[in-house]
């Protein structure tokens, strides 16, 4: 899987440049810039491999998957905020809001937003209503159905009279963390116009076992390796899935939904190796 992912974060990279070489340099490009950088790419990854089984090339599906991409490194910029999870140390390096100030963090969240329907909207997808669907989905993902319900949920449960169950907690995360996820494995059938029932499924399981392993390294994993603050869920009280299930219980369940996201992709047979392996890594990463 790494050579893969290698190979996707370095086209991403590519395409990301691109796309900023068309923007003014003033402060809000140079907090773009520097939001964009680093990162696992791995929902990038899963729309070029999704793409790839139904015979989108790369060249054609990389701009979904930088749009991707880059709609997630919005929501972390705005996420980081003081009003939201208040954090300072975003992959290693001050959040954006530390390093400039929190007008020019929430305007580079706001551009980069934009900045991935320009990106999705790309002619990679000849088919005009294809990329109209993939620009509909991506924003229903990213919108009040998916990220933004999630997250404002996750914000309302600290405020909340009780802790949320595991139910609760599971819906929430299957937006907010799950979201986008479910969009980029299936963004491959939509470019193709074909059945996206397993990759939905696969999503499914792979972006709640992704969840639990960060519950997880919050609990034991290393800031240093991290980038970023751990212990913080603990700190402030929250339910999460290490709380409610256990250490040992959390581990398990992701073990399990990583075997469920593997199985699902039967109908695929071996095309689709990469993507249980993506699978794997998820519960078996350390940042």
């Amino acid at each position: 899987m790494e050579a893969a992912r290698a190979e996707a974060a370095a086209a991403i990279e590519a395409r990301l440049e691109t796309a900023m070489t068309a923007f003014a340099e003033a402060p809000v490009t140079a907090a773009m810039r520097y939001a964009l950088r680093g990162g696992k790419r791995m929902r990038g990854l899963l729309v070029i491999e999704s793409a790839r089984l139904h015979g989108v090339a790369p060249e054609r599906s990389i701009h979904a998957a930088a749009a991707v991409e880059t709609l997630h490194a919005y929501s972390l910029v705005h996420d980081d905020l003081p009003a939201m999870d208040d954090d300072d140390l975003r992959r290693g390096q001050p959040t954006v809001h530390r390093r400039w100030d929190e007008a020019t963090a929430i305007l580079a969240g706001d551009a980069l937003h934009c900045l991935a329907f320009e990106l999705v909207a790309e002619e990679g997808v000849p088919e005009p209503a294809r990329r109209l669907d993939l620009s509909v989905s991506l924003a229903r993902a990213a919108g009040a159905h998916g990220m933004v319900l999630g997250q404002a949920r996750d914000i309302a449960a600290e405020h909340a009279a009780a802790p949320l169950g595991l139910a609760e907690i599971t819906e929430l995360q299957a937006g907010k963390t799950g979201a986008l996820f479910r969009w980029s494995a299936q963004a491959g059938a939509r470019m193709a116009g074909a059945d996206d029932a397993a990759l939905g499924r696969y999503a499914d399981a792979l972006g709640l076992a992704f969840q639990i392993t960060d519950d997880i390294l919050d609990v034991e994993g290393d800031a240093a390796r991290l980038g970023k603050s751990v212990g913080k869920d603990a700190g402030a009280g929250k339910a999460t899935f290490v709380s409610l299930l256990g250490l040992d219980g959390a581990k398990a369940r992701a073990r399990e939904l990583a075997e469920e996201a593997g199985d699902a992709l039967g109908i695929y047979g071996a095309a689709a190796q990469t993507l249980r392996q993506v699978a794997r890594f998820a519960i078996s990463r350390d940042t």
